[in-house]
């Protein structure tokens, strides 16, 4: 069983119980004191309406919604959303959509993207297209924070093969990066006697590519953190690259 096709791998794998199986033991508590340690930088008025973008199953829309905000959760796998929406209720919402195509104009407080959930696009366009999106979704004060890999640090210490057993299930990984400057991480395992194969693919962008990005879209980026504990961004030797971003006028 393989993706549909390249452009789209992510529909499919992101729709797989494998993935949430390969994924089962991200630490969340780690993801929670960064959302906390985010929420204290920014400092939100307890109204703020607040955009999960890209949220999967809407654990951190939760979290934020819990903490007395507005959110709104999407995500383009339908599976998850799905899965999200038993938790709704009158301060979080979930809707399956594509964040290549506007979703609501000047509403937003604050839109994050969370994990690094951005890059999957074959070509500039769409990417451009997406942050274009965002800077329309956010209020004339509002922020845009996206929390991205330091590529530059995973290249350098791509780790090339590995293998990884998760209940039944050993997955082999393989990790590479084309000549287009995607970073793939090739996933191949059997199950029930069937074989599977998907291929993540991710853009390998750098703080200047983002700077161009944001530009276009008509956005600043006003600070940069290298860590979830929100240190100082140093392209050598940070883990993340995260960026907060607002409208020219902020």
């Amino acid at each position: 069983m393989e993706a549909t096709s390249k452009k789209e791998w992510f529909k499919d794998w992101f729709n797989s119980p494998y993935y949430h199986l390969l994924y089962k033991n991200r630490d969340e508590n780690e993801a929670e004191n960064f959302i906390d340690r985010l929420l204290e930088e920014l400092n939100p008025q307890s109204h703020s309406t607040i955009l999960d973008l890209a949220c999967g199953k809407g654990r951190y829309s939760r979290y934020l919604a819990k903490k007395g905000y507005c959110v709104t959760g999407l995500d383009i796998a339908e599976e998850s959303i799905r899965f999200a929406q038993q938790f709704e209720n009158e301060h979080l919402t979930f809707f399956q959509h594509d964040m290549r195509l506007p979703y609501r104009i000047n509403y937003f407080d604050y839109i994050f993207n969370f994990f690094t959930s951005f890059g999957y696009f074959e070509t500039e366009k769409d990417h451009l297209k997406t942050v274009v999106n965002i800077a329309k979704g956010l209020r004339p004060e509002g922020k845009f924070v996206l929390d991205f890999f330091n590529s530059n640090k995973v290249i350098r210490n791509l780790r090339h093969e590995e293998e990884k057993l998760v209940g039944a299930v050993n997955f082999r990984i393989q990790r590479s990066v084309d000549a287009q400057g995607y970073i793939l991480k090739n996933i191949q395992f059997e199950d029930k006697g069937e074989h599977f194969d998907f291929t993540e693919r991710v853009r390998a962008f750098t703080l200047e590519d983002f700077e161009k990005m944001f530009t276009k879209a008509g956005l600043k980026i006003a600070k940069t953190f290298g860590c979830h504990e929100l240190s100082p961004f140093d392209e050598a030797n940070s883990d993340r690259l995260i960026l907060v971003g607002c409208k020219s006028g902020c």
